[in-house]
């Protein structure tokens, strides 16, 4: 999952359809079933109200000073109009009925709002004839997709800054509803209650979803708060491969996954994380009064599909969300022309047609180039960084060396130091000797109580643990019942570059994560060991040590810091991995160990079962960061477009670490920390989240649903692809990639020159701005105007030259910032891949 960096789901594909008798599937290949997503080529319903930004005059400041509007305002639009549901639905019934007469079909969505279609299990040869009729326009096979806090609040300076300017964090976010398409949630936490009698939470008038009631989320599961609550699965249960024990056939979140990321983004403020018995602060999201709305279309067993992803943004949309989360990625890298012709991509541009804000994980792929999972430039894509908090541990041996490692445990009573004793020399005459994996302290059975107890048990951590075949609270569970004083484990050799989380302990224990530390761990217990003579009976365990214990936080000035599993650009256009001019991701945040709320009936980690909290890292846990504080600049700027939230959160963003050094990027799996070098725009994107700069972004680039479309239209062999997802022809708007108005400029191939235009918005007063750049290595770079002055509401051109000055096909990166005189800093990364000059003697620029 993206939210464990550690696993990946494989979700099996299996052909049996459960509503359908055997008949239905034959051994033929022709005949077996398969899901099915299919367009059609009349618009959908939020296409009948038009965008929801009516554009006004396009006139652009260039060298005069020719006055503009703010921002285009929104119009009052319905996103909740049902009139034509209920049509459509005849009319996707209809076509089926005359496409495929007489034969057997299973349809499992209507998609109404966002795309007009629907997802139909049949076969191959009934896909091909739905093909060919010529009301629909494409005809595409489900895929597989996978899900890829304490303290943040106060590292990302939101008690004092955001949550200040918005009044407090009793205020922070009111009003805007986050969409999550995730896991699901624990309705019962009381992150998502509402119980708040000295400021009770308003009903969003502008959302109209529902809450479903099962014996799993029953009636008064949803509140002022959790607004709204859906589950999707028909494409997983046509596959015969939904258990609605396991997975419940509800919102309800039986993996854990949803209810973290629901409340990163916008749990309540101050909710106490207690786990294993000890607290470790308060906990609240980054928009603490905002509502949330579920949409359940993930699953533990088995990750997703499509089919049932489009469904629920379908819906989300139509419900009147504000903001779309989306912690999930593809298990592949969608086929095709450009990447970005995906059911979900296409679906999310409807959806940021209709003025919602779409934020998604980046991926956990990293840190390899081009191992992005999220493409288009209309998705706001979040990388994963550490933050300044880390939790360690030590043990202390009897020689005076002290061994770090992870364990969110006590330590043993101070100044006391306790007998060592492994596990393989405290086994009891029942215990089989040829049991390879006793010394993993699974089994209480296989030990001697008297010779663990009141000392420090040594246990080992093999492959095993990684798999989720022996657990670390199952071994407490051991050492607990032995009365042992303490764990120790030792990493098995084998196990190579692998990073632990914290793992919460009730009593005091410790996790040794290198190898080499291990062996001086077990080096010492071994030379301490007293056998007798002539037997190799142990007479005397003569090691000692002390658990120092670690519940209590460490903090870095080194941070934030770009996570190794964090994907990186540059943004893989196809599946030929040909770069995009698009910068990938946009921006990084908090995704390393973090706190936040965990179900009850969570099984994604079995350390963290039955707690009210996990940490968990990921960049699943970077994206909620985003959209809360995307919940904010909307609650201050309701007019603002996806895009100018997006260019709000990118043009400001942080580029130093906190000792005001460069932020660094792990460039290794093994060993990360000792693999590091100065992060790039193809790692960070715009940077480090600055949530209070954003609310204040002076500027902003603004993009509309126009302009990506044109934007499609522009990639080679688009236009029967963009007319079979969107039911509009390209005609002759159309735009290279570097001409969309993004806050980033990415060349992947600069051959000899290039002039790109941006197009900047004063959002802020009366400003004048100066103008200054670093050229990326092997090209020069000469910006106009240098200074402009702008009133409010004011847009101005923006005009960047690029030359080559050498051969290379090595990216090289550089900066514009825009410096105003009422101190808005405007930065804009620079990324230039490949690049072609005649005269290869020139100097660099």
């Amino acid at each position: 999952m993206e939210g464990r960096w550690g696993i990946v789901l494989v979700a099996v594909m299996l052909c049996l359809g459960v509503f359908l008798d055997c008949s239905f599937a034959q051994e033929n290949a022709d005949n077996v079933t398969a899901v099915y997503i299919v367009t059609l080529k009349q618009a959908p319903t939020s296409h009948f109200y038009g965008e929801l930004r009516v554009k006004q005059d396009h006139h652009v400041k260039r060298n005069g000073s020719e006055r503009m509007n703010r921002l285009d305002k929104p119009s009052n639009v319905s996103r909740t109009d049902k009139r034509n549901g209920s049509y459509i639905d005849r009319v996707h019934n209809s076509l089926l009925k005359r496409a495929l007469r007489g034969e057997k079909y299973l349809k499992l969505y209507s998609y109404r709002y966002l795309i007009n279609g629907f997802a139909v299990l049949v076969t191959p040869m009934q896909a091909e004839k739905l093909s060919r009729r010529k009301e629909v326009s494409n005809v595409v096979l489900d895929f597989s997709v996978r899900t890829a806090t304490t303290h943040t609040p106060q590292f990302l300076g939101l008690p004092e800054g955001a949550w200040a300017q918005e009044g407090g964090f009793e205020t922070a976010g009111e009003g805007i509803v986050i969409g999550f398409i995730d896991t699901g949630i624990d309705p019962t936490h009381p992150s998502f209650s509402d119980n708040t009698p000295e400021k009770p939470y308003p009903v969003p008038q502008h959302f109209s979803g529902i809450c479903e009631v099962t014996r799993d989320f029953p009636s008064g599961s949803c509140n002022r708060k959790l607004v709204g609550a859906r589950h999707f699965a028909a494409s997983a249960i046509t596959r015969g491969i939904f258990n609605a024990t396991q997975d419940y056939a509800s919102p309800y979140d039986g993996d854990g996954h949803g209810t973290h990321t629901a409340a990163t983004a916008a749990g309540n403020h101050g909710i106490a994380v207690v786990v294993a018995g000890h607290l470790f602060g308060n906990a609240s999201g980054m928009a603490p009064r905002s509502h949330i709305a579920v949409y359940k279309a993930l699953y533990k067993s088995f990750g997703g599909f499509a089919a049932d992803v489009v469904a629920a943004i379908d819906q989300a949309a139509q419900d009147g969300v504000d903001i779309i989360s989306l912690s999930i990625t593809p298990n592949r890298r969608p086929p095709g022309i450009a990447t970005f012709f995906n059911p979900i991509d296409m679906a999310l541009l409807s959806a940021v047609k209709v003025g919602i804000f779409v934020v998604q994980a980046a991926g956990n792929t990293g840190p390899s180039p081009k191992s992005m999972s999220s493409f288009s430039p209309w998705i706001f894509a979040v990388g994963a960084a550490a933050h300044d908090r880390m939790y360690s541990n030590s043990i202390v041996l009897g020689n005076n060396m002290t061994i770090s490692g992870v364990g969110l445990a006590p330590g043993t009573d101070t100044g006391a130091m306790y007998t060592l004793v492994s596990a393989i020399h405290a086994l009891n005459e029942t215990a089989s000797v040829n049991d390879m994996y006793v010394s993993e302290c699974q089994d209480v059975s296989s030990f001697n109580h008297s010779v663990v107890q009141g000392n420090i048990l040594i246990c080992s951590y093999s492959i095993r643990f990684v798999l989720g075949l022996s657990t670390i609270k199952q071994a407490l569970e051991t050492a607990d019942n032995l009365s042992a004083a303490g764990v120790v484990f030792y990493m098995d050799p084998y196990v190579i570059g692998f990073q632990l989380n914290p793992v919460p302990m009730s009593i005091p224990g410790i996790i040794i994560p290198s190898p080499d530390d291990s062996k001086i761990l077990l080096q010492y217990y071994n030379s301490s060991v007293e056998r007798g003579q002539g037997t190799k009976n142990i007479v005397k365990f003569g090691g000692v040590a002390s658990i120092s214990g670690g519940i209590k936080a460490n903090f870095s000035h080194t941070a934030p810091k770009i996570m190794f599993y964090s994907a990186r650009g540059p943004d893989p256009e196809d599946t030929f991995l040909n770069n995009a001019d698009i910068l990938k991701p946009n921006i990084v945040a908090p995704g390393n160990f973090i706190w936040s709320a965990w179900s009850l009936g969570g099984t994604d980690s079995v350390e963290f079962q039955g707690e009210r909290f996990a940490m968990m890292s990921g960049t699943s846990m970077a994206a909620p960061h985003i959209a809360g504080l995307a919940a904010l600049i909307k609650q201050r700027f309701p007019y603002f477009t996806p895009s100018a939230i997006g260019s709000a959160l990118s043009t400001t963003a942080s580029l130093n670490d906190r000792n005001g050094g460069p932020i660094m990027a792990q460039r290794a799996y093994a060993n990360p920390d000792l693999n590091q070098s100065p992060a790039t725009p193809f790692d960070m994107g715009s940077g480090f989240v600055n949530a209070t700069a954003a609310l204040d972004p002076g500027l902003v680039f603004d993009s509309s649903y126009d302009d990506y479309m044109s934007f499609l239209c522009g990639i080679n062999g688009s236009s029967p692809v963009v007319l079979n997802y969107t039911g509009h022809s390209c005609g002759v708007s159309i735009m290279n990639d570097t001409d969309l108005n993004l806050p980033s400029i990415t060349l992947s191939k600069l051959n000899q020159s290039a002039s790109i235009q941006r197009v900047v918005t004063n959002v802020g007063g009366n400003e004048t701005f100066s103008v200054g750049w670093s050229a990326p290595y092997g090209a020069s770079v000469k910006v106009t105007p240098t200074h402009f002055s702008l009133a409010s509401g004011e847009k101005q051109v923006l005009s960047v030259s690029f030359n080559a000055t050498m051969n290379s096909s090595v990216a090289s990166f550089g900066r514009i910032g825009l410096f105003g005189t009422q101190g808005h800093i405007i930065n804009i990364p620079l990324s230039v891949i490949i690049k072609i000059s005649y005269n290869n003697s020139t100097g660099g620029g």
